[in-house]
């Protein structure tokens, strides 16, 4: 999995959790990868777009894990043109990747699959409250999906994640890791 050097860039404060998430995905031989918050890039002028390493680029190193690992990756975002930038950092690994433009707690109620890996980042946190309410209506609408072996990684700490913490805590789930920026969870360690 030496493909995950690559993503190691310092304005990537993320990247360790994902390494660590990705490196436990393997051993537990994971494919169905599960994603709300698609990562957006940035727009440079009018036509240019790039990475934006402060967003962590999950969607580019989940896509290419998929890939790695002959398995899909399935990224939700509310925002079309978020989908859109996304498809083009992804598009040498877009036939692992299935794009979904509606609302997170929608889609995680009506995926039918069970989840191996969950990444929850989506609505911006800047209203702590808000964010932390959809975060955990993520959590209530995804929790019969998970199963003993799944991996739920909580993005932005302490700004989503108020009540969805507790909510996998009391539902059997124990913390792996964490750190300033996000939490790794599992029913098994």
């Amino acid at each position: 999995m030496k493909f995950i050097e690559k993503y190691n860039n310092k304005k990537n404060i993320r990247f360790n959790m994902f390494k660590k998430t990705l490196e436990i995905a393997i051993k537990r031989n994971f494919k169905t990868l599960v994603e709300t918050g698609t990562s957006r890039g940035k727009r440079n002028f009018l036509f240019f777009k790039k990475y934006n390493w402060k967003d962590g680029m999950s969607t580019l190193m989940f896509s290419e894990f998929a890939h790695f690992v002959r398995g899909e990756l399935h990224s939700c975002d509310i925002s079309q043109e978020n989908i859109n930038n996304a498809k083009d950092f992804t598009k040498e690994y877009i036939k692992s990747v299935n794009f979904y433009t509606k609302d997170s707690v929608v889609f995680l109620r009506e995926f039918k699959k069970t989840i191996d890996l969950l990444y929850l980042d989506s609505f911006d946190g800047h209203n702590v409250e808000l964010a932390s309410k959809h975060q955990l209506n993520e959590a209530k609408a995804v929790i019969d999906k998970l199963t003993q072996t799944s991996l739920i990684l909580l993005d932005d700490k302490g700004a989503k994640t108020m009540y969805s913490k507790d909510y996998f805590l009391n539902g059997g789930f124990k913390i792996l890791t964490e750190t300033e920026n996000q939490i790794l969870l599992s029913k098994i360690i």
